[in-house]
């Protein structure tokens, strides 16, 4: 089944669901008017977002800071324990990350897509956007310290595309400096690493051609700061190679050209491809598998391409022209 390419489809609004949704944030601004002005409220870095404004309040603003999807409907009783829980967090974190709180029930595109893209059947749904694209996802009510831990995760792959946690700041322009935007608390947000011996050991190894030594070093880092771009990139480009070595590349070809909707044959070749120097071309071919293909196959697609990502530097301008279609293609 085609995924929709953005949430602009006509004639599937549920209008009752969308009256129900206002009247239910109607009544929440009253209350808040009630209380002081807190519990109602939301801050800058907590947001609605509904199936006309997914693409420029999630997608689009991923780009400069990480963007976390609550899919939540009134009826759901887990869905009220969870979204006070991401929502002290995103508080806490003072714009190293914006919540984006989506109504299923009113919002049926949105929920459908993302439903779609991650095989869920259930809410609430909590998906983590990095840089246009699905970063993480977890369904259900965790407790609150492993959504802590969850968030740190998302921050370490954040840092690797070379955000800055609360460069998107809140409207009212309450975000602090540099170091009060380092979301303390989440952990592993915001390590550091003395790691150049080891980056050294690493690089020396490489060029020995020493796959399993170089391997070692970069792992050494990652257990000392997870997360680290340069390593996840010398690891990625390790990988790479060994795959790469253990390829027939004339047979691998072949089984490409003979199987264009085989999606494990597509990303030899793709390895192959940007082995060899031919980068662009590798990326096209995998989108073009993302692009007809469905279901289980097109997750294996997406997932073979944003192996071949962390092969490079996040902002190198090719792997950004792929990201973003590719978001396109699942968005």
């Amino acid at each position: 089944m085609k995924q929709p390419r953005d949430f602009s489809l006509h004639g599937a609004v549920d209008l009752g669901a969308r009256q129900a949704a206002a009247q239910r944030r109607q009544r929440a601004a009253e209350q808040g008017q009630a209380d002081g002005g807190q519990p109602g409220q939301q801050s800058g870095f907590v947001v609605d977002v509904t199936d006309e404004t997914f693409s420029s309040d999630v997608i689009t603003r991923s780009q400069t800071v990480p963007v976390i999807v609550d899919l939540w409907a009134d009826w759901c009783g887990p869905c009220k324990q969870l979204s006070p829980v991401l929502e002290k967090l995103a508080g806490e974190a003072n714009g190293a990350f914006v919540l984006a709180k989506v109504d299923a029930d009113a919002n049926p595109q949105v929920s459908a897509a993302l439903s779609q893209v991650l095989q869920a059947q259930s809410i609430p749904l909590v998906v983590a956007f990095v840089d246009g694209q699905i970063a993480n996802a977890f369904i259900g009510a965790l407790p609150e310290a492993q959504v802590r831990q969850w968030i740190g995760q998302l921050l370490q792959v954040a840092a690797q595309y070379g955000l800055q946690p609360g460069a998107d700041a809140a409207a009212d322009g309450s975000a602090e400096d540099g170091a009060a935007r380092q979301a303390p608390g989440f952990p592993g947000a915001g390590d550091e690493t003395g790691a150049d011996a080891v980056f050294a050991e690493a690089q020396q190894a490489m060029e020995r051609g020493d796959l399993d030594g170089a391997a070692a070093a970069f792992e050494k880092v990652l257990a000392a700061n997870p997360g680290d771009p340069v390593a996840t990139m010398g690891l990625s480009q390790v990988a790479l190679i060994r795959r790469v070595e253990s390829y027939d590349q004339a047979a691998v070809r072949r089984e490409a050209a003979g199987h264009p909707d085989d999606v494990d044959a597509q990303a030899r070749l793709a390895d192959v491809e940007l082995a060899n120097g031919s980068v662009e071309a590798a990326f096209d071919r995998l989108l073009g598998t993302v692009r007809r293909t469905s279901g289980e196959d097109r997750d294996k697609a997406r997932k073979a391409l944003v192996s071949l990502f962390e092969v490079f530097p996040p902002r190198d301008p090719r792997v950004v022209r792929a990201r973003t279609t590719l978001s396109g293609l699942l968005f």
